[in-house]
């Protein structure tokens, strides 16, 4: 078996948050540490409101993901406010200088009135001349394209090992791709192949002028768009748009 518990607990061993590693935790950890209240959406295991509490972060910090699963390791901190439920439940009204969605989390805002309920409800919690700070992969360098198996060796022979000990597989399949949404599986399996648990998930790849849209239609106004984590341009190679808005 391998149980949700699981899965959230070898997302943090995949997926560590550390500035000094990654360019994009070190670009939201500078944020973070500098908004007196933050709330971050689609929080998953917590990690980066966990560190920015041991980095001495002394104002509010929030968390809200709809994985039950993800939030029981994120409650391990009780210094921080956990909510169980999705962007469009979000139901403050101007308490947070900066709210955040990293690790691609915006993206998972497929439907149209998903999106807009979504950045409605974050508008509203943001104070006046609050930020959003977000990325998204940008369509044009077509990231679902390498996560076939067939198309990337290094993605079917990818191997993990859990903090158990246990040694597993784990590979992504497109499904289909429909506009600008991709859906696809990711399989958990033992060595031999034998398959322990298939994911699916769809994701929404906006380019830069329906992504400016939404946000212009939800009252949030661009304050900077980057193509890297280095607050660069985005340009025809871009693979990454990281967006800051703020409320208006």
């Amino acid at each position: 078996m391998f149980s949700d518990a699981d899965a959230a607990a070898l997302y943090d061993l995949i997926y560590p948050w550390d500035a000094a590693r990654y360019p994009s935790d070190a670009f939201y950890d500078d944020l973070v540490m500098a908004a007196d209240a933050v709330l971050d959406v689609g929080c998953g295991t917590g990690s980066m409101l966990h560190h920015a509490r041991e980095r001495g972060h002394s104002g509010r910090l929030a968390g809200i993901d709809p994985d039950r699963a993800a939030l029981e390791r994120a409650r391990r901190r009780t210094d921080v406010e956990w909510y169980e439920g999705t962007a469009a439940d979000i139901s403050w009204d101007r308490e947070f200088d900066l709210a955040t969605m990293a690790s691609n989390a915006f993206q998972c805002l497929v439907g149209d009135d998903e999106l807009r309920a979504s950045l409605a409800a974050i508008r509203t919690a943001l104070r006046d001349g609050g930020r959003f700070a977000f990325e998204t992969r940008h369509p044009q360098a077509r990231a679902w394209e390498t996560w076939n198996p067939g198309d990337s060796a290094d993605v079917n022979a990818a191997e993990i090992v859990d903090a158990s000990g246990r040694v597993l597989r784990m590979w992504h399949e497109v499904e289909s791709v429909a506009g600008d949404v991709v859906t696809f599986t990711e399989t958990t399996a033992e060595p031999d192949g034998a398959v322990l648990r298939v994911d699916r998930a769809s994701l929404r790849f906006l380019d830069v002028p329906a992504l400016n849209a939404f946000l212009a239609e939800a009252g949030l106004a661009v304050e900077g768009q980057y193509g890297d984590w280095f607050r660069g341009p985005v340009t025809g190679d871009s693979r990454v748009i990281v967006t800051i808005a703020r409320r208006t």
